[in-house]
């Protein structure tokens, strides 16, 4: 499919897009760049074949298609570098979770000759480092592309993320981010603030609370353990949308503390009804299965 990929930034998302794309033999050769020494070595146990740059430079000048996989916050860096060295024939894409503050870079910092299709492939973990990754992350998961006006590095964008098996669908930036505010912002804000209340009842009872966690804390917390600087990135990122749908979720907490505080059996009932058919129609649409284990099942 391509001569030379370029991943940038080889965590968790880019170790798996290098695993996969080894897979399915989607690049000839495939370079890395990565700054964290540590980082470099176990990516070099996964292939010896793939080719780490100390650097980006004019080796990049002949890469036919470059993936931004690190922080959001990073993107401005490694712009000035793309504009300089890159080929006007190559396609950039990235993984970001927010989109319309991508555009925006784009549209300012990035050279009118380059071409950056924007992608956010709906996957992941709580865990994080190219260790991790896994050539089937993508599997049956949705991946946004935001369209563009160069047709043909859309088609190949739209094929690259198909041939690690995702489920492709287009969608505006600003669309995106405050359908994603929702579904996934606000949730790891939740249980960030979960586990931090649940460890501020500890320190104010001065006892060991967390060894009695039930199954929603424990689950909430692996949530909680995801990457703390794409996180902080996400809600900067997304702030507009993040206060939005914050407000809302305090005007629906309030709902329920007067329900329970005035014992209305009836509205807190009707409320918690309604929340199991998101479940099943979660479920229904194939986004989860009605038995997850959540790493609970004995190996």
């Amino acid at each position: 499919m391509f001569k030379k990929l370029l991943i940038i930034g080889c965590g968790l998302i880019g170790s798996s897009i290098l695993r996969g794309s080894i897979n399915k033999k989607i690049s000839k050769k495939i370079f890395i760049y990565e700054k964290s020494k540590k980082n470099i070595s176990k990516i070099k146990k996964i292939n010896s074949k793939v080719i780490i740059l100390k650097k980006l430079d004019k080796k990049i000048s002949d890469i036919d298609f470059v993936i931004l996989s690190t922080p959001m916050s990073q993107y401005e860096r490694v712009i000035p570098h793309l504009n300089k060295f890159l080929g006007k024939k190559s396609i950039i894409t990235d993984v970001g979770s927010t989109k319309q503050n991508i555009l925006n870079l784009k549209n300012k910092k990035l050279n009118k000759s380059l071409d950056w299709i924007l992608s956010h492939p709906i996957a992941g973990s709580e865990v994080s480092g190219p260790e991790f990754g896994s050539k089937n992350l993508f599997l049956n998961k949705w991946c946004i592309i935001v369209n563009d006006k160069n047709q043909n590095k859309v088609k190949k964008v739209v094929r690259f993320w198909k041939k690690l098996g995702s489920n492709v669908i287009f969608m505006g930036p600003s669309e995106h981010d405050k359908i994603f505010a929702v579904t996934s912002h606000l949730p790891h804000l939740i249980a960030y603030n979960l586990i931090k209340t649940a460890q501020d009842f500890q320190k104010k009872q001065k006892k060991n609370i967390i060894k009695f966690s039930a199954g929603g804390l424990r689950d909430f917390s692996r949530t909680a353990a995801s990457n703390e600087i794409m996180w902080r990135d996400v809600f900067f990122n997304n702030k507009e949308n993040m206060i939005n749908t914050i407000n809302m979720f305090i005007k629906n907490l309030k709902v329920f503390k007067k329900n329970i505080k005035n014992l209305e059996d009836k509205n807190l009932r009707r409320i918690l009804i309604n929340s199991k058919k998101v479940r099943k129609q979660i479920i229904h649409l194939k986004q989860d299965i009605s038995k997850p284990d959540f790493g609970r099942e004995e190996v």
